[in-house]
């Protein structure tokens, strides 16, 4: 005890410097944890959490024999799958490239360009997604017709949904994704690439057998972060991009929650699906994890 009570003593500022943070995620993230008690009962906001009548699981009960949870579970894992896929391993190839870029200021350059779309909001990214492939007057369709072809209805079918969410997801968000790769290639020991060139290996293998391996816990440790989030999808993105004609292949949990718990004041209902979502997700991080340990991969906890 006295041992503790000298650390904190002795490092009584960095303590102080995380205050803030530890103070943020208590207010925001544990307090509200106790809402999950809600998906238990039958929730009424005048009755409050200690007078509404328990339920047990039979809202649970309900969502699973519901005809819409295989929809939306279809929805939501095949969106994620798609993300996993093609968007998660692009910020990696960006930063690869990044990094091999000797010209620092034409590096700051395209740094700077692929970073930009990040800090545009879901609103401007979806409307220019509509300016761009409407049928009417969007940009694609317009050339289409210059070249001789038909117009294809981008926006309305559902073949082209998911495929759309993940192209608009990597322009958005794979040039800020390199940020923790660059940093961590950054802290790769210069000498292991020189070590390389005297066996002469090409810049290639420097890459394959220097650079990967360097930033290998980094990668696994946002591989298992992603696959902790197979159950989340973006809502503003969906929402905003949703119309009836592919609500069939747009629907997924948190759209489904927001529908049954804003719009409806279904309260109770809306909170187990979220705890659902919730159980599944920290499953998929464990079991991750241990995948990661058995592989052999070090520094993964």
């Amino acid at each position: 005890m006295k041992l503790i009570i000298a650390g904190i003593a002795r490092d009584k500022f960095l303590y102080l410097l995380a205050f803030p943070g530890l103070l943020y995620f208590f207010i925001f993230r544990y307090i509200p944890m106790w809402g999950i008690l809600i998906s238990f009962q039958n929730y009424s906001p005048f009755q409050g959490m200690l007078g509404s009548p328990w339920v047990g699981l039979e809202h649970f009960q309900r969502f699973f024999s519901n005809p819409d949870f295989l929809l939306l579970f279809r929805n939501t894992l095949a969106i994620n799958t798609l993300s996993l896929v093609f968007f998660f391993p692009l910020p990696i190839v960006l930063a690869l490239m990044l990094n091999e870029v000797r010209n620092a200021a034409y590096k700051k350059i395209v740094q700077s360009i692929v970073y930009l779309p990040h800090f545009l909001s879901w609103v401007i990214i979806v409307g220019i997604t509509f300016l761009l492939f409407s049928t009417g007057d969007g940009v694609v369709n317009q050339m289409l017709v210059a070249l001789g072809f038909e117009k294809v209805d981008f926006l309305t079918n559902k073949s082209y949904f998911w495929a759309m969410l993940t192209a608009q997801s990597i322009w958005k968000d794979a040039g800020w994704g390199t940020i923790l790769f660059l940093a961590a290639m950054a802290s790769i020991d210069p000498q292991l690439y020189e070590a390389a060139k005297i066996d002469g290996a090409s810049r290639f293998r420097q890459i394959w057998h220097v650079t990967l391996p360097g930033i290998r816990p980094v990668i696994v440790i946002l591989l298992i972060l992603r696959i902790g989030h197979m159950m989340d999808v973006g809502f503003e993105q969906v929402f905003l991009m949703m119309n009836g004609a592919v609500s069939e292949v747009a629907d997924v949990f948190d759209t489904y929650v927001y529908r049954l718990g804003v719009k409806q004041g279904q309260f109770s209902y809306s909170t187990a699906v979220g705890l659902f979502k919730s159980v599944v997700g920290l499953l998929l991080v464990i079991g991750a994890n241990k995948l990661a340990k058995k592989l052999g991969e070090e520094g993964v906890y």
